[in-house]
């Protein structure tokens, strides 16, 4: 008899670990897998099996939109945060032919370098497109070293359309030259926005950094570059989040070079600066090139998880008015859900809902399935009865 009940006993004990184990194993799927499902290029799934997951899908995203998300035809891939309505001006006018309008809009950004470069991009990717209105400024004040910053950074802009955001192995050797080749041409225009610029201004600089990853700069060229830039501002943090992606595996350096170049940004960074995002980003990376790295196991690691608690410290301090709170916040919601922390990662989703062009949502396939995936879950994990 006493036999039996041990065996009762084993067996429900078994029983318990299987379901609870369902659970963590649902979660722990892959990403991918989950997206696989979700788009419905699982074949092995029958019609009806494949019909019943789609209604559950459109259910449950319904409920999630019922408690004021965002639903996925709204959500905007292209910007990580509402565009601001001086912005928009700007580009329309610059458009339209009044590049003095966009002139003054850099020029009201001042000695905030950080501030600077974000006016600079949106205006050089407009001029990517069209630069009539770039090539009057140009004309009009040939030595005006915001006008070469602009065709600096336009001719960056050109150069990486041409490649194409595809892995190495998607891309053509023609688009390889030509990228090379536009590059060189971008290198040129970047010394001589350099030569133009003020002293103390390091954004001619910060435009070189992405000719450096892309023409393969030697570390010790590429750390002359850097010496540049923090001997003018050394906390600009564009820079320095441009300067990790150098680093990386899979650009010029390697796993270990980009977190300790993370690392000792964020240590140099005080409470509230947001240089805590930068070993973040080092891992992500990491996880993404590395096919053997599970992000449900990897991001769980507990030196990672320090991160992220260091990185909320850091938010907290910041306030919501710090350029770099949205992209803080963009990867702080993708960590937070893997690591189970499902009420803290809706925290985030709450604030950067409707917009996900950023990092992480950006690096996949179908930056939308990724991120309502993310979100649903932790807002259902988090709502009772959903």
């Amino acid at each position: 008899m006493i036999g039996l009940y041990i065996l009762g006993a084993v067996l429900l004990f078994g029983a318990f670990k299987f379901l609870r184990g369902v659970y963590y194993i649902r979660k722990a799927k892959r990403l991918e897998a989950e997206i696989a499902v979700i788009e419905g290029r699982t074949e092995s799934l029958n019609a009806d099996t494949a019909a019943v997951k789609a209604a559950q899908k459109a259910e449950k995203a319904a409920a999630v939109v019922a408690l004021g998300f965002v639903a996925e035809a709204d959500l905007d891939a292209e910007n990580p945060a509402p565009v601001p309505p001086e912005r928009t001006a700007v580009l329309e006018a610059v458009r339209s032919g009044d590049w003095e309008a966009g002139a003054a809009y850099i020029e009201a950004a001042g000695k905030n370098w950080h501030e600077r470069m974000e006016r600079v991009r949106p205006l050089a990717e407009a001029a990517a497109e069209d630069d009539a209105w770039l090539l009057a400024w140009r004309a009009a004040r040939p030595t005006d070293p915001t006008a070469a910053l602009v065709d600096a950074d336009t001719a960056i802009q050109v150069a990486w359309n041409v490649r194409g955001s595809q892995s190495g192995r998607r891309t053509t050797q023609e688009q390889f030259q030509l990228f090379r080749d536009l590059l060189v041409k971008a290198q040129e225009a970047a010394h001589a926005a350099q030569s133009l610029a003020d002293p103390a201004d390091p954004t001619p600089y910060i435009v070189e950094q992405p000719i450096g990853q892309g023409l393969g700069y030697s570390h010790e060229r590429y750390r002359e570059l850097w010496a540049k830039i923090v001997e003018r501002d050394p906390k600009v943090l564009c820079a320095h989040v441009s300067a990790l992606q150098y680093w990386c595996q899979k650009w010029r350096g390697s796993h270990e070079l980009a977190l300790a170049f993370a690392r000792e940004s964020a240590a140099a960074g005080a409470p509230g600066e947001l240089f805590s995002r930068l070993p973040l980003i080092a891992y992500f990376e990491q996880e993404t090139h590395e096919d053997d790295l599970a992000a449900e196991t990897f991001f769980k690691e507990p030196e990672i998880v320090a991160a992220v608690d260091a990185a909320l410290l850091d938010l907290a301090a910041a306030g919501d008015d710090h350029p770099g709170t949205v992209g803080m916040r963009h990867i702080l919601a993708y960590l937070l859900f893997w690591q189970d922390r499902d009420a803290e990662a809706v925290e985030q989703f709450r604030y950067i809902d409707g917009y996900i062009g950023a990092l992480p949502w950006s690096y996949a396939g179908s930056p939308k399935s990724r991120y309502l995936y993310a979100r649903d879950w932790a807002v259902s994990v988090t709502t009772p009865g959903l």
